[in-house]
């Protein structure tokens, strides 16, 4: 029995060829060295404004409104509040409750998106079930919702589409 030491025949070889690999991999290696940072830059959000809205009419005692300025200070209930004191205060609300756990959260319109959901994510963490977001009526309209306040008396022509008087 002989074996052969390599080196006379002209065989197939099985090393691969590691040459088009690493060309893959280093365009592969450039394409996300250019997304990552679009990635991480994030988005900006603008709330949205509604053209028929109707009033919600706030119930002293089951409605709770948080409020968040442009500069992130908390309002509870339309009263400033300490951002530490928030956890709390919504915790002693809403553990009491047995049912309509629900949290309206109004935010301005220049607020980063991130803060927005600090806040959401503080309220869930904290008895809140259900969050709804307060919108404003979009400027130079007018609701033709039935019984809102802001409506005006009578029958009111449709607002068109894209907003604005007809």
């Amino acid at each position: 029995m002989r074996m052969s030491a390599g080196g006379g025949g002209g065989g197939v070889q099985s090393t691969p060829n590691v040459t088009p690999m690493i060309d893959v991999m280093l365009v592969l290696l450039i394409i996300f060295m250019v997304v990552t940072p679009a990635l991480l830059a994030g988005f900006t959000a603008t709330p949205p404004e509604g053209v028929n809205l109707k009033d919600h009419p706030e119930d002293e005692q089951l409605d709770q409104v948080l409020g968040i300025d442009r500069d992130g200070q908390y309002y509870l209930n339309k009263r400033a509040i300490k951002n530490e004191d928030l956890p709390r205060l919504l915790k002693t609300i809403y553990d009491n409750r047995v049912e309509d756990k629900i949290l309206y959260l109004k935010a301005d319109k220049n607020l980063e998106y991130s803060k927005v959901l600090d806040a959401i994510d503080l309220a869930s963490k904290n008895g809140v079930r259900v969050v709804g977001m307060i919108s404003d009526q979009r400027a130079g309209t007018v609701s033709t919702v039935a019984g809102d306040s802001k409506a005006t008396g009578g029958l009111l022509a449709p607002v068109p589409p894209g907003g604005g008087t007809p």
